[in-house]
């Protein structure tokens, strides 16, 4: 095999490479030979059967094989030989020519073809030494158990029916069918039977909940309200409509004492057992928002360092998928570019600098990881699965099994760890400085940018725009 580098471009590589037709016919009689002693041929004892019937019989077939196995060995000579990291798979380019391939299968012909990589930049990791960043964290005070205990109960009360001549007030449970209209004309889901609405919730558009204070079992109430005006289906978004409700029960809510009894419901022994369980839940809120903004801050300090030319493939694929949920996001909400004071052109500029900053980012953290000999056990993978069964009730050993048969579902669960412990290994190199802070604080970047709005927790956010761009990088540190 000979392999001859004819391109040296940035990150791309291409080379010629050559195959004699004599090596190829080494290797297929190679095959054929361990062949020979499997097949059972009519006519012919086991391991008797001529070499010339059985290159006739089989000898396409294998020869297929044995070039694939060719060009794959050739691919991970030249990588070897030339100490090369792939950025994505070798792209492989075959002759079209029909009589240099009839030759080719029949080994009479050299294989010829030309294989192009694009491979992962080289850069020196940067010293670190003058990172110096603020680690946000906040306290569990007993007034936020005691309100998370409060909102416990509310969440468990129960509802009794009020007699019929009994009007709903605030705080209580109204059961209702109601048929909505815009300007005289029904909407597509404006209508509904047996809904159950908690006043004071906040649980339906402004105005609406508060018109049903007054109306008992029995009565039809014409209830007026606008939907905001982000409202998520944008056809409804900021129109007023109408609504011709039919109650037919109002239940008052039950009191909740929280006590021990209370605390029993939950199968915890005592109340200061809820308490602690409370708390220690709160606690491990806190330090995860906590260790996403220390890591967002992390990871913009690392982008500060580091410039380098990137994958065009790695930056293509990041792209398209976050365009994808984009514009997934952007179709069920309805809403448009011009929605949020954008275009298309700006919002795709926008999402290619995050694609950018995540593929340096992301290289940069597997070099400082390879480096630092951070590894990935084989029980954290096992236990981030079960994890994951687990959130699947029913269903745990279909999750499992997919994971065992998956190397790349596999390869999905075991780059997360790897990723947070090289965060963990980088932050052993920077200076932290803790800072205490209240819960609003500490949530501010999340309640700032959520805004109220109705979005969707996925990779990127719903809301496809330089706000929402602005909120993908704060999240996941893009």
């Amino acid at each position: 095999m000979q392999a001859t580098q004819t391109r040296a471009d940035g990150l791309k590589r291409e080379f010629k490479v050559v195959v004699p037709a004599a090596e190829l016919e080494t290797k297929l009689a190679g095959e054929l030979t361990g062949l020979k002693d499997k097949v059972r041929i009519n006519g012919f004892r086991p391991g008797k059967v001529p070499m010339a019937h059985l290159r006739k019989l089989y000898g396409r077939q294998v020869m297929a094989d044995v070039v694939q196995n060719t060009v794959n060995e050739a691919n991970r000579k030249i990588i070897e030989d030339n100490a090369l990291k792939l950025a994505n798979e070798p792209k492989v380019t075959l002759s079209e020519d029909q009589a240099e391939v009839e030759a080719v299968m029949e080994a009479k012909g050299d294989l010829a073809y030309t294989v192009a990589l694009e491979i992962l930049p080289a850069f020196q990791l940067k010293d670190l030494s003058d990172v110096a960043i603020t680690r946000e964290t906040a306290e569990v005070t007993d007034a936020e158990v005691d309100e998370a205990l409060t909102r416990m109960a509310r969440q468990n009360r129960t509802f009794a029916a009020k007699p019929e001549d009994e009007a709903a007030a605030s705080g209580d449970r109204v059961t209702i069918d109601f048929v909505g209209t815009i300007d005289g004309e029904a909407f597509e889901g404006g209508t509904s039977e047996g809904v159950q609405v908690e006043i004071g919730s906040g649980g339906f558009i402004p105005g609406f909940e508060e018109q049903l204070i007054g109306a008992k079992a029995g009565d039809d109430v014409t209830v007026n309200a606008t939907f905001p005006e982000e409202y998520p289906a944008k056809q409804l978004a900021g129109k007023s409509a109408s609504f011709a409700v039919k109650v037919k029960e109002v239940a008052a809510a039950a009191e909740v004492t929280v006590d021990e009894d209370f605390a029993k419901g939950f199968g915890l022994e005592s109340l200061d057992k809820l308490k602690e369980a409370v708390r220690a839940s709160i606690e491990r809120d806190y330090a995860a928002q906590s260790r996403r903004k220390v890591k967002k801050v992390l990871l913009d300090a690392l982008d500060t360092k580091y410039d380098f030319e990137l994958p065009p493939s790695l930056v293509e694929q990041e792209f398209a998928g976050v365009w994808r949920q984009v514009e997934n996001d952007m179709k069920q909400t309805g809403r448009t570019f011009a929605d949020e004071e954008t275009t298309e052109e700006e919002a795709k500029a926008e999402y290619q600098r995050i694609a950018e900053r995540r593929v340096r980012l992301g290289l940069v953290l597997a070099e400082i990881g390879e480096q630092a000999a951070v590894k990935v056990t084989d029980d954290e993978v096992t236990q981030a699965v079960v994890e994951r069964a687990r959130q699947f009730p029913g269903q745990e050993k279909l999750v499992w099994d997919y994971y065992r048969k998956n190397p790349q579902a596999l390869a999905e669960v075991r780059a997360p760890i790897f990723e947070e412990k090289v965060v963990d290994h980088v932050l052993t190199q920077v200076s932290v400085t803790d800072n205490v802070v209240s819960r609003e604080a500490l949530f501010a970047d999340d309640e700032s940018e959520a805004g109220g709005k109705d979005e969707k927790d996925a990779k990127e956010d719903g809301k496809a725009a330089p706000k929402k761009a602005s909120r993908a990088k704060k999240k996941d540190g893009a």
